[in-house]
């Protein structure tokens, strides 16, 4: 990353005079005291532990303790971990309702040469949260940005999933009413790869129920509590955990949810192709009911739609 170092020539006037007569910045970690490294003016990104407190880096510490101040998701999940390991920099709110508002207050900030931390509540910023438009407005001004990498809740629960990990897609939410959720799941279930989304606890067993019956009998994984005390990790069939969640009381704590490919199963005849193609197409549209079935049984999308286009001229 390039730009002006904070404390020493590049900075004058009285910025260079409030540097040099502030303490040094310093964090405590693991019982070591350490001193942190100055930063260079601009946008740092920094991940933080999605559970366990210990998951951070000595660089990660660093930056949080030496910046300027911490644009925080929450500001009181945030404190919590700056109070862990003796952080005193001041906090800022930086989240969905003010983030238009507070904007132009942070590029003003960038501007006259501070060095600005941006966290989320968990895991790495910019992941499920407002922080990628303030990133397009820092990089449009020529400010630069940087990241200090490290935990992810997506990559901790794709790698410990048992699910094919060398190609994945990240949804995020879904929408939160059955039809929408429905029709989303229409639009990915061919995407060839494992899909990862979040989802909250309540509306865990329907999101299941609903993708078991858009997507059919693939292998799943439910992940809640990553790298905490009650971490757990359910595996089987996308049917199965529907079933077993749909007859259980919603679990606590962060969920994410993983499905894979369709199993290889046996070659579907001609006949059943046409069953459950027309049944999708009794309540969809061509396009999505031949995703739906496509979902389902895995075979490629062109040899569905040419089966239900020769269904189609049968028909009339």
């Amino acid at each position: 990353m390039t730009g002006r170092i904070r404390s020493g020539a590049g900075r004058d006037g009285a910025n260079q005079a409030e540097a040099a007569e502030r303490p040094a910045a310093r964090f405590t970690a693991f019982g070591l005291a350490a001193e942190a490294e100055p930063l260079a003016p601009g946008l740092h990104l920094v991940a933080t532990p999605i559970g366990n407190l210990k998951d951070i880096s000595f660089r990660a510490l660093g930056t949080l303790a030496a910046a300027d101040a911490i644009l925080a998701e929450d500001t009181r999940v945030t404190k919590t971990l700056l109070a862990h390991y003796g952080i005193t920099t001041p906090l800022i709110a930086y989240h969905e309702h003010n983030a238009a508002q507070m904007r132009p207050r942070i590029l003003a900030r960038l501007k006259a040469g501070e060095a600005l931390a941006l966290v989320s509540d968990a895991g790495t910023p910019l992941v499920s949260d407002p922080g990628y438009k303030l990133v397009e407005a820092v990089l449009a001004e020529n400010i630069p940005v940087t990241t200090v990498p490290g935990p992810s809740a997506v990559l901790t629960a794709l790698v410990v999933s048992g699910l094919p990990t060398d190609r994945f897609f990240f949804e995020g939410f879904l929408p939160a009413k059955s039809a929408a959720r429905r029709a989303r799941l229409v639009e990915i279930g061919g995407i060839p790869g494992t899909l990862v989304f979040f989802e909250s606890p309540r509306r865990l067993a329907e999101m299941l129920a609903d993708a078991a019956a858009v997507l059919g009998d693939r292998p799943a994984a439910v992940a809640r509590e990553l790298t905490k005390l009650y971490e757990t990790v359910r595996r089987g069939s996308l049917p199965a955990l529907a079933a077993e969640f749909g007859a259980e009381p919603p679990p606590k704590g962060e969920i994410v949810v993983l499905i894979g490919q369709p199993v290889a199963a046996e070659r579907h005849s001609e006949a059943d192709l046409d069953k459950m193609l027309r049944e999708a197409l009794a309540g969809h549209s061509l396009k999505d009911a031949v995703a739906l079935v496509a979902g389902a049984t895995g075979l490629p999308r062109r040899e569905v739609y040419q089966r239900a286009l020769k269904l189609g001229e049968a028909d009339t």
